[in-house]
């Protein structure tokens, strides 16, 4: 297959086109302007065990911070030091304050604003270098800030010593250090990028918070900022006064905030931060350290170990920090100190239950949550410290679940037959802030039923059904299918090219009925497609969204009875590998990235084995290697369409993987870990990198911004190669991450069932938007992803990811709790279970003979058979197998199965 370049004409997302533009005029007027950090004079370089930390000796900034294992590559943005060498520009070392004048005012002062030369201190002891900032500070700042990198125990530390110069109390409201780390990608290639630039991820945990920062390869050690005096982490802001303009290229820096009570009374406003705001307040005099120590990690997976070994306070989630009610959760913690209490916030929210100590000596509790929407526990240790865990209480997964299909197929419910863009019959976009459906919209595959901005919730809509089938629903979808999709979305040429086009919707004025186009809204941008451009099949990326929506259908078919009667179930399979096959014909530039859902080819690839459809499932297999073979030959074969991106990894996994390509399928699960944090909280637990789809999925507005995205889609997709690297080789890092980021994936949805795109990031929002956008591409990730699992944990004992376990004696039993109740992974035994219909009531496990028993719900009208797929036993059960399943006929009853 020959990957045709023709296609990069049709690159027209904005995002692309305006960043790099930023960029470069962002480059060229900082390079006009006047050098102050004086990076021409002397450097100053220091050598610690782990580091090589070199400072700009005029200002005592940091000009880079370089493991000693590698030194050739460096934390901290330094290549880039001579062209960001100007006022306002931020470097690691900087610090912000907010502090309040005689008048009550809260006024701001930072090193950053106007360089000067700072004035060096002594130099004694551990010190490593000093200064007085005050020459970089107005000289009405009612304090005095001195800054020392210095070593405690060997390890780096930076400490700034605050005196109030007043003869009265004087308090600070905000007190920020700059968090300047190298995420500047503009310029590089994908390979630069993962060996020279990092992302880094906040656990805003107060005392017990810290900040990891991690290379793109996910390989190497891993840098973790640690509060050593004084520094709970109380917020993280995002420093938009930077002048670099952010873009798909640069995500903007932030700052590790201490205290943050001025903004909150002001730009944040009346927004329920992670932590309750603080002040502090000076008397006169008074002199207070504020300190920070840098930590290598000998990789991502041993940043717990890392922790406990510096001897910080370490939580452990299970299932991790999202909790659905009616989920017996648990939550370890492990700290030199004694837990003197535990404080929830609201009151009532999240029940804690005492249970023990574990062998390894994680404090054990049991969790429950009661109340729906965020919370937090405080625990307070007997040294005064103080942590803070934000979790978000769900609704139990069937009931969240349910809920989505309700409001999918009747608050978004299209059904308009005076539509002149024949969007009738359609689950349509919709915006939940004005409550209304998205008719149109100025970027118009919002309202066009396509891209993953339109596409969302139709597609939201059918991986709904692969988890809770609904006979009305379905209906619905069918009239989805037969009248807007089938002929419409997609188009016939006659020849089996199965085109998905961009957009239904359009903009033409002169070709429309005057008064078809709202005035109010702004249809003057390379947004507003043209019916050509909207008819456009050459991207890729839309063809995914239509084959699952045939492949669910399909399954639908085969495995229940009754629930679809448009089409037989071979209509389905048909269109969903012609679909595919069309993708890469009719769309070869962009089928060369990997894409988001791409996973479902594979589903799809199987089916077709498994009816013994040869010829088809021979074509669709030959052209996946084509692709797969072209992404071995590359170092890091997933950028998509953007300089770096964070969905192809998933497509990209699944085939290498497939084809046994394991050194491309571990390159990709490492940059999948890189932007994939674990950490005690909801909304960083499991969350993949994205942050520019709020302008393309977003609610227009104040809103549509470059801003790190909570559970985005990338949560959901990218849980789903490391869910698969888990079982095939069951490492807790691995289940962590990946169950964080498929519970990550519903966690959004709202108590009456809106999905929206993703959660606000900004401490200035911190709440979902207001658009579905682009859900479903998530939505799909926890649908494929949705299973229990069952591990034994050397430190944690047994463990249970979407269920409620129970022992006695030998026996271990898990009660599932997922919406589906379909899948069950027994790590021990590597066992992987699966129905394509049916569902599981209850699993047991013997841990001394290794007997499994299964117990199966009765029949219900759709579902008269159970398909029970093994694999990881040889055994054999005395059922027919029907297309590799076991077919097991349901009583009223429950059914029981040993194995």
């Amino acid at each position: 297959m020959k990957y045709n370049k023709y296609g990069l004409a049709l690159v027209c997302f904005f995002m692309i086109i305006s960043g790099m533009k930023a960029q470069r005029t962002y480059w060229s007027k900082v390079e006009n302007r006047e050098s102050t950090l004086g990076v021409a004079n002397v450097y100053q370089k220091f050598s610690t065990p782990d580091f090589q930390l070199k400072l700009v000796k005029a200002s005592q900034t940091v000009a880079a911070l370089r493991p000693n294992s590698e030194p050739y590559f460096d934390f901290t943005p330094g290549e880039r030091l001579e062209i960001r060498d100007k006022d306002s520009l931020y470097h690691l070392g900087d610090i912000n304050l907010r502090i309040k004048d005689a008048s009550g005012t809260w006024k701001s002062y930072s090193t950053a604003t106007h360089r000067a030369e700072v004035s060096p201190l002594e130099v004694t002891g551990t010190i490593l270098a000093a200064a007085d900032l005050a020459n970089t500070l107005p000289n009405d700042i009612p304090v005095s800030v001195k800054r020392y990198y210095e070593l405690d125990h060997d390890q780096l530390v930076m400490r700034f010593e605050i005196t109030n110069k007043q003869n009265a109390p004087v308090e600070i409201g905000a007190l920020g250090i700059p968090m300047i780390f190298n995420n500047i990608l503009e310029g590089k290639s994908l390979t630069e990028t993962h060996a020279q630039n990092v992302f880094f991820d906040p656990y805003i945990g107060k005392d017990a918070g810290y900040l990891e920062v991690k290379r793109l390869s996910g390989r190497g050690p891993a840098l973790l900022v640690l509060p050593k005096e004084n520094m709970g982490f109380e917020a993280y802001r995002p420093l938009l006064d930077d002048p670099t303009p952010k873009s798909i290229v640069f995500e903007g820096f932030h700052e590790w905030m201490v205290h943050s009570k001025a903004y909150a009374d002001k730009e944040w406003k009346g927004v329920e931060q992670w932590n309750e705001p603080t002040s502090l307040t000076l008397r006169p005099k008074e002199t207070k350290s504020f300190s920070l120590k840098f930590v290598l990690s000998e990789g991502i997976k041993n940043i717990q170990e890392t922790l406990v070994k510096e001897e910080h306070p370490v939580a452990v989630g299970v299932p991790g920090y999202v909790l659905p009610k009616g989920d017996r959760a648990k939550l370890f913690l492990k700290y030199s100190k004694e837990i003197e209490s535990i404080h929830i916030e609201p009151k009532g929210a999240i029940e804690f239950t005492e249970v023990g100590t574990t062998a390894s000596n994680y404090k054990e509790y049991q969790i429950e949550g009661k109340q729906w929407g965020r919370a937090r526990a405080i625990i307070t240790y007997s040294d005064g410290m103080e942590q803070s865990i934000n979790y978000k209480v769900i609704d139990a997964r069937k009931d969240v679940v349910g809920n989505l299909g309700e409001f999918l197929f009747n608050e978004q419910w299209y059904d308009d037959k005076s539509d002149p863009f024949n969007r009738t019959y359609s689950v349509i976009s919709y915006d939940y802030g004005n409550k209304r459906q998205v008719t149109q919209d100025g970027r118009v595959w919002i309202a066009g039923l396509s891209d993953e901005g339109g596409a969302g919730s139709w597609l939201t809509a059918i991986m709904k059904q692969h988890l809770q089938p609904k006979k009305s629903e379905i209906e619905k979808f069918e009239m989805f299918i037969d009248s807007t999709l089938w002929g419409g979305l997609q188009y016939s040429s006659g020849d089996e090219k199965y085109g998905v086009k961009k957009s239904l919707f359009y903009y033409e004025p002169d070709k429309m009925p005057k008064g078809t186009y709202s005035d109010t809204l702004n249809y003057k941008t390379w947004a507003a497609w043209d019916n050509k451009h909207a008819n456009d099949t050459g991207r890729s990326f839309n063809y995914p969204h239509v084959a699952a929506a045939y492949w669910v259908m399909y399954r639908l078919a085969r495995y229940h009875e009754g629930l679809v009667e448009n089409h037989d179930w071979k209509w389905y399979l048909e269109r969903a590998y012609h679909t595919t096959m069309a993708m890469v014909d009719l769309a070869p530039y962009y089928a060369q990235f990997g894409n988001m859902e791409g996973s479902v080819f594979l589903e799809i690839l199987k089916d077709l084995k498994r009816e013994e459809l040869a010829e088809m499932a021979e074509s669709l297999e030959n052209t996946m290697k084509q692709r797969a073979d072209h992404w071995k030959a590359l170092d890091y074969p997933f950028g998509s369409e953007m300089p770096w991106d964070s969905t192809g990894q998933e497509e990209v996994y699944t085939w290498c993987s497939y084809f046994g390509f394991d050194h491309k399928a571990q390159v990709t699960l490492n940059a999948i870990l890189a932007y994939m944090p674990t950490m005690p909280h909801w909304g960083y637990n499991g969350n993949a990198r994205r942050y520019w789809d709020f302008l393309y999925g977003g609610k227009a507005g104040e809103t549509s911004r470059i801003e790190r995205q909570i559970h985005h889609y990338g949560s959901g997709m990218n849980a789903i190669p490391v869910l698969e690297a888990y079982r095939k080789s069951p490492d807790f890092h691995l289940l962590k991450v990946g169950y964080g980021g498929a519970l990550g994936a519903i966690s959004n949805i709202t108590q009456d069932g809106f999905m929206p795109a993703a959660f606000h990031s900004y401490p200035s929002t911190l709440r979902i938007d207001d658009l579905s956008g682009d859900n479903g591409p998530g939505f799909y990730g926890y649908a494929m992803n949705e299973a229990t699992y069952l591990t034994n944990n050397e430190d944690l004992g047994w463990l249970a990811f979407g269920g409620n376990l129970s022992q006695k004696g030998d026996e271990v039993e898990v009660e599932l709790t997922t919406a589906a109740k379909s899948k069950i992974f027994i790590a021990p035994k590597k066992l992987w279970l699966t129905l394509d219909a049916g569902s599981f009531e209850k699993v047991t496990y013997n841990d001394k003979t290794g007997e499994v028993t299964l117990t199966l719900n009765g029949k219900t009208e759709h579902t008269p058979y159970a398909y029970l797929r093994v694999d990881g036993s040889e055994a054999e059960l005395p059922f027919k197998k029907v297309r590799g399943a076991y077919r097991i006929e349901l009583s009223k009853k429950e059914t029981i199965i040993k194995l």
